[in-house]
C-alpha cells in the first residue's frame, strides 16, 4: 500500500533578498520592501510530506516522531530565529528567496532519509504565498 504521513513545523527567521551584482537602484525596484538593508523577518510554516510503501510489520510509513526529530535537528534548530543571510552558510551567497529556503530544506532532509521515501516540501513565507519542491 502506497501512502504519504505529513509532519508540520514552523520556524522564525530574519532575511533580505539582494543579489550583490545588481545596483542598489535595481535590487529596491526588483525586491521592493523585501530590500530592506535592515533585514526583515517571517513565521515560516512548512509541511514535509514523506510518500511510499507502508511496511507490513509495523503499519507505518515513517515513524512520525523520527520525522519529527530530523526536522527540528536539521531545520528548525538551524534556522529558527536566525538572520538567514548572515547566520547559516546555506545563504551566505544564495538569496534567501522562499523558493531557495524550500530547496534547501528539501536537500537537507533527502540527505537523512531513506531513499525508499519519496520527499516534498512546501513552504509558507505567508498565510497567502508558499511554494512546494519538487512541484
Amino acid at each position: 500500500m502506497r501512502i504519504s504521513a505529513f509532519r508540520k513545523a514552523h520556524f522564525n527567521a530574519a532575511h533580505r533578498l539582494h543579489n550583490p551584482r545588481w545596483s542598489e537602484e535595481k535590487n529596491q525596484e526588483v525586491f521592493g520592501l523585501c530590500n530592506n538593508p535592515n533585514y526583515h523577518g517571517h513565521n515560516y510554516e512548512l509541511e514535509v510530506k514523506v510518500s511510499g510503501e507502508v511496511d507490513p510489520e509495523t503499519g507505518y510509513l515513517i515513524d512520525l516522531k523520527y520525522l519529527k526529530g530530523l526536522i527540528d535537528e536539521h531545520v528548525e534548530q538551524r534556522f529558527d530565529h536566525k538572520n538567514l543571510n548572515l547566520d547559516t552558510e546555506e545563504f551566505r551567497a544564495l538569496n534567501p528567496t522562499a523558493e531557495n529556503i524550500c530547496y534547501v530544506i528539501w536537500k537537507i532532509l533527502r540527505e537523512q532519509l531513506d531513499g525508499r521515501y519519496d520527499l516534498a516540501v512546501r513552504l509558507y513565507e505567508t498565510p497567502r504565498n508558499y511554494v512546494e519542491y519538487p512541484a
